[in-house]
């Protein structure tokens, strides 16, 4: 494979590879260098230097030890001697850490081991021999006169330092000398790195520039010009593998849409022309529903006169000629005023459903207790029949129409008594609670219950679950509170959780703003 052919990515490596390689290399070659350089600088400062210093100190000590020996020459008292001993102490000291700096430099140590035979010499040729001497002949200035011998020795010593001092001096400066040398060498490596990174980010900047920014301008560039409208123009991919099966993936794209522009756009004319005919549809379905409500409406009012007048009829009959025919006939009379009653109701509540949202006084607020309160007093008689209770908490206030609520709440309590349980007196409990943004009302009694596949079902106009015998009733109850509720902006459902009985739970929006939170009470009406 020739470079030419390598991916961008490869070809990034590469590079960075190089670089990482020439960096490594200025890195220990760096370490090295700066590691030579410590060690030189430790020498001078810490070791070659105080070492010079040091051939000071002796040639000091050197000079107090004959300067104290002359004053004991002159007086003959022993305390003159101390500055002697301490000079001498002082000596040994300064010698052996002279010797201990100079642990690596075997030719300056021969030079320290000459200065100590030198100081000896000066010590046991010179003075010590006048100490003893004048300890016991007594002081004598004569004596401290210094003699020939006297100078050569103590010259020896003096010289003997003054050159272990020439040679520290000259060690120093050629560790010196290494020391600028290694700095020079570490500097020239921190230039060379420096140049290192800026050539590698310039053929970095290069290397995208050739193999990324160009090939993808030139692809933008044919992209836009596809995006303008000319579906038909080819993509043709340039720079390294990667960006050329770019290229060829849009190319690929472009054919793609472009043969399925057509369909799409029949496809589109197709949905246009569908909903238009959804609009009309839409439009005549509310026409007839209108008219529908109005045809209800009207055979409702219209048929009332004459069924009043077939009620009123049988009525009269059954009581002028009842137990005046035979048994059959009374029967007859019988069936007949108990249809046309049912159907009065039918047509009561046939209306009353085609009323809800049709024929409407504006919304209004509304106390919920006012509105159980008058409900539940409808049902006084059947409450004394039955003994039932209705207990409910002090309820919110809502927008609506009291009528509507009324017959909602109206409904719920008589299905409550109307479908209760045989064995035990009933009992209806009417709560709530708000649940984001809405009022969630619930209505629980102990009656005999729904089963929860025809929990939807008893919502269906004219949906019966038992016989008009067995419980009457004309099945448009709950028809008639699920349109109440929906009409005011709710929804409603029976609860399957609740085992013992039917709950209903239906929800009604907060008025805005919210009415103020009032402590829950709980009523009784028994």
């Amino acid at each position: 494979m020739t470079p030419a052919s390598w991916s961008l990515w490869r070809r990034i490596i590469a590079l960075c590879a190089v670089v990482a390689g020439l960096l490594g290399l200025i890195a220990v070659s760096s370490t090295i260098t700066a590691t030579a350089n410590r060690t030189a600088t430790n020498r001078v400062m810490d070791q070659l230097t105080p070492a010079l210093v040091n051939t000071e100190r002796l040639y000091s000590q050197l000079l107090r030890q004959q300067t104290s020996t002359r004053t004991f020459v002159l007086t003959g008292r022993d305390s003159d001697l101390d500055t002697y001993r301490d000079a001498q102490e002082q000596e040994r000291t300064i010698l052996a850490d002279t010797e201990r700096l100079l642990a690596g430099e075997p030719a300056l140590l021969a030079g320290v081991r000459d200065v100590a035979a030198a100081t000896q010499r000066y010590r046991s040729e010179i003075t010590e021999p006048l100490i003893a001497e004048t300890r016991s002949s007594g002081p004598s200035p004569e004596r401290a006169a210094p003699s020939d011998r006297s100078r050569t020795v103590y010259t020896a010593a003096s010289d003997g330092i003054n050159a272990l001092a020439r040679s520290l001096s000259i060690r120093r400066d050629e560790v010196a000398k290494q020391v600028r040398s290694t700095s020079g060498t570490l500097i020239l490596l921190l230039i060379f790195a420096a140049v290192v990174v800026v050539v590698a980010g310039a053929a970095l900047a290069l290397l995208l520039r050739r193999l990324v920014t160009r090939p993808v301008t030139d692809l933008a560039s044919e992209v836009r010009r596809v995006a303008g409208g000319d579906y038909d123009h080819e993509i043709l991919g340039t720079g390294p593998p990667e960006l050329a099966a770019l290229a060829n993936d849009v190319d690929v794209m472009r054919r793609r849409i472009n043969a399925e522009l057509t369909d799409v756009q029949e496809a589109r004319r197709l949905v246009e022309e569908a909903n238009r005919m959804l609009e009309q549809q839409a439009s005549e379905l509310t026409r007839s529903n209108r008219d529908l409500e109005q045809f209800a409406y009207v055979a409702s009012h219209d048929l009332q006169e004459p069924l009043r007048k077939v009620a009123s009829f049988c009525q009269l009959l059954q009581r002028r000629y009842s137990g005046q025919l035979d048994e059959r006939a009374d029967q007859y009379i019988g069936f007949a005023v108990d249809g046309a009653q049912r159907m009065q109701r039918l047509i009561n509540d046939l209306l009353a459903f085609s009323r809800i949202g049709r024929m409407t006084s504006g919304f209004t607020d509304v106390d919920l207790n006012k509105v159980v309160v008058d409900a539940t007093a409808q049902f006084d008689a059947q409450r004394e029949a039955t003994g039932a209770e209705i207990a409910f908490t002090d309820l919110p206030a809502v927008r609506g129409e009291e009528p509507l609520l009324g017959a909602l709440f109206g409904n719920l309590i008589g299905n409550a008594i109307k479908f209760r349980h045989p064995d035990r007196a009933p009992r209806i409990a009417i709560d709530y609670r708000q649940v984001d943004g809405e009022y969630e009302i619930s209505v629980e009694d102990n009656g005999i219950g729904i089963q929860p596949e025809f929990a939807d079902k008893v919502f269906v106009i004219f949906q019966r679950l038992h016989a008009k015998e067995t419980y009457p009733g004309t099945g448009i109850g709950l028809a008639i509170a699920k349109k109440i509720v929906e009409y005011h902006g709710g929804r409603i459902w029976i609860d399957p959780s609740h085992r013992e009985g039917t709950l209903f739970r239906f929800t009604l929006p907060v008025p805005e703003p919210a009415a103020d939170s009032v402590p829950l009470i709980e009523e009784s009406v028994s």
